[in-house]
C-alpha cells in the first residue's frame, strides 16, 4: 500500500505512451508513494525535428488512449504546455512532489534538453530517476573490440546476438497510487493537435490507437503474416508487413515486448521461425538507428560518410 503521507512523485510521459513494461512507472509505483502522471506539450523543443501533421494527429489518439488507460487504474494523464523545465517546478511546486521519473530519449534535442532539466531539478533538490524503455541495448553498451562504436550494421547485429537476452517485459500496474488532490489539468482539444480539414480520417481508419492498438496489431501480424516476412517484407502494401513502426515511435509498445512475444510465438510455431528471425534483425536495425544517432548526432542532417 502506498504511504498517504508520502510527498508524491511526478511520472513524465514523453514517446513511451504506455502501462506495461514501462520502468518509469514501474520505479514510481515501487516507490510507495502517490504519483502525479504529466505529458507536457512543447514541440518546440524537439527542433529542427518537430512532429508534423500525421504524427500529431497519431498523438492526440494516443494520448486520449493512454488517458483512458490511466483511468482503469484508478489515475489520470495531467495534460500541461511546456516549456518542459517551467512545467515540472509548477508541478512540483503545486504538488509538494520530491521525485520525478521519465524514460530516456536519444536523439540530440532530447538528449541536450533532458540533461538541462535534470540538473535543475537536482539543483532544486528533487530526486531524478531516468530509464531505458524505448531500446534493447543502451547505445553505449555496444562495442567493438576498440571499445568504439560500430558504424556498419552487420557487425552490429552479431555484437547485439552476443549480449544476453533483453529484459523480460514488467506486466501494468493493477492500480496506480492517486495523490489527495489532482493538479489541474489542460484538455487535450487545447493542443490543437488534429487538423481543422479532415485529411486524417483515412489514418482513423487503417489504424487501432494506444496500447491495446499495437498489441493487436502484433498479435494479427503474428498469427497471420510473420511466417512470410522474410520474403514479402518489401512489400508494403501486402498485409505481410508489421505495421510496428508508429507504435514503437510513439512508446505504445516496447522493443522488449515484441522481442519477447515473437520469439514465443516463433518457439512454439516452426514454419514462423525463418520470418520471425527476419523481423526480429530488422528490430536490431531500429536499434542500430539509434545506436548512429547517440554516437553521431550529426547524421540528422549529413551523412555518417562523407563519400
Amino acid at each position: 500500500m502506498p504511504s498517504k503521507t508520502a510527498s508524491p512523485s511526478i511520472l513524465w510521459f514523453r514517446r513511451d505512451l504506455r502501462l506495461a513494461d514501462n520502468p518509469a512507472l514501474t520505479a514510481a509505483v515501487e516507490r510507495g508513494a502517490p504519483i502525479v502522471p504529466v505529458y507536457i506539450w512543447a514541440p518546440d523543443e524537439e527542433s529542427p525535428w518537430q512532429p508534423g501533421g500525421a504524427s500529431r494527429f497519431w498523438l492526440h489518439q494516443s494520448l486520449d488512449a493512454l488517458g483512458k488507460d490511466l483511468s482503469k487504474s484508478k489515475s489520470r494523464l495531467i495534460l500541461r504546455g511546456g516549456p518542459s523545465l517551467v512545467t515540472l517546478l509548477d508541478l512540483i511546486e503545486e504538488t509538494g512532489a520530491t521525485d520525478v521519473y521519465w524514460n530516456r530519449l536519444y536523439d540530440p534535442a532530447a538528449i541536450a534538453r533532458d540533461k538541462e532539466i535534470k540538473s535543475a531539478l537536482e539543483k532544486s533538490g528533487t530526486e531524478v530517476g531516468t530509464f531505458n524503455a524505448s531500446l534493447l541495448f543502451e547505445p553505449w553498451t555496444i562495442q567493438n573490440q576498440s571499445g568504439a562504436h560500430y558504424k556498419v550494421f552487420t557487425p552490429y547485429y552479431k555484437a547485439c546476438m552476443k549480449e544476453d537476452e533483453p529484459a523480460t517485459p514488467s506486466k501494468a500496474p493493477k492500480s496506480i497510487p492517486a495523490p489527495s488532490k489532482w493538479p489541474k489539468s489542460e484538455s487535450l482539444s487545447a493542443f490543437k493537435l488534429e487538423p481543422k480539414i479532415k485529411w486524417a480520417e483515412g489514418i482513423r481508419e487503417a489504424w487501432d490507437f494506444g496500447e491495446g492498438g499495437a498489441q493487436d496489431t502484433l498479435d494479427r501480424f503474428l498469427n497471420e503474416a510473420v511466417a512470410d516476412y522474410k520474403k514479402m517484407r518489401d512489400y508494403p502494401a501486402e498485409s505481410a508487413v508489421s505495421r510496428m513502426s508508429p507504435y514503437l515511435h510513439f512508446g505504445e509498445i516496447s522493443p522488449r515486448q515484441v522481442w519477447h512475444t515473437t520469439q514465443s510465438f516463433a518457439a512454439a510455431n516452426e514454419e514462423a521461425q525463418s520470418g520471425a528471425e527476419s523481423f526480429l534483425r530488422e528490430i536490431c536495425w531500429r536499434e542500430f538507428s539509434h545506436h548512429l544517432l547517440y554516437h553521431e548526432p550529426q547524421t540528422t542532417s549529413e551523412p555518417l560518410r562523407e563519400e
